[in-house]
């Protein structure tokens, strides 16, 4: 299966969630916003959601400012 993974071509093994993803790419945990097809996918439900062809995901960085 490929998805677009910021703007880029990546394949994955099968159905992959947005947890295992990010798991995947050592980013579980860390303050980042997770984007599929241009909707914001709060992380409440990145453990059920799952990828499918062609999705398009962004994963951005949270910044703390003040």
């Amino acid at each position: 299966m490929q998805i677009q993974l910021n703007g880029e071509s990546k394949p994955l093994d099968g159905e992959v969630t947005i947890q295992q993803l990010l798991e995947s790419l050592g980013l579980a945990g860390r303050r980042i916003a997770v984007e599929v097809n241009e909707e914001i996918v709060p992380r409440s439900i990145h453990a059920e959601t799952r990828l499918v062809e062609g999705d398009r995901v962004e994963i951005v960085h949270a910044i703390g400012g003040g």
